[in-house]
């Protein structure tokens, strides 16, 4: 049996989330376990859109730089039009978790397809709420998930970069 744990950060910054992913880097954390969401709404009047061809995402508009080199690092990419959240950039496997919250319907305590999707990776319920505001509100949330001693790692490395939150979560046991 192992263990699915999560440490989750929110960044009020793009900088302050492109940095911890490349801290996270440095320290050696696989980021095919890493996660990214926020907002993609500052368009100051550019072209907006995205496009996946094989491995590479394009983003443009005004952060098009930033989730640009998130596309690169992290492993999956999507762009979602949420109720309640509007327009969502995520990459990572986060990706999975969304859109198989929204293939069953899932909704947790009110929660919409992403916290559904952090729910079904063992975020509690109240900690969903928190880091759908987050992202609500402008905020990036960064997400690393793996064994104790990996989240435990990340952790770590999180701590001392400049986020405004940083929570691991316990998950569920699940069959090897």
């Amino acid at each position: 049996m192992a263990m699915l744990n999560s440490v989750v950060a929110v960044y009020g910054k793009h900088l302050e989330a492109d940095r911890a992913v490349k801290e996270l880097q440095r320290g050696g954390i696989d980021l095919h376990a890493v996660s990214i969401i926020g907002r993609g709404t500052h368009t100051d009047e550019q072209a907006v859109g995205y496009y996946n061809l094989g491995d590479r995402m394009k983003h443009w508009g005004t952060l098009g730089a930033l989730w640009g080199g998130f596309w690169g690092l992290l492993f999956g990419s999507a762009f979602f039009m949420l109720p309640g959240l509007g327009p969502v950039l995520a990459a990572g496997p986060v990706v999975a978790w969304i859109v198989a919250a929204l293939e069953s319907a899932v909704v947790v305590g009110g929660a919409g397809a992403l916290g559904a999707g952090l729910y079904g990776i063992g975020i509690p319920k109240d900690s969903v709420v928190r880091y759908e505001t987050a992202v609500k509100t402008d905020h990036y949330v960064l997400v690393v998930h793996g064994t104790a001693v990996q989240v435990a790692a990340a952790k770590e490395i999180l701590d001392a970069t400049h986020a405004t939150h940083v929570a691991l979560h316990a998950g569920e046991v699940l069959a090897a």
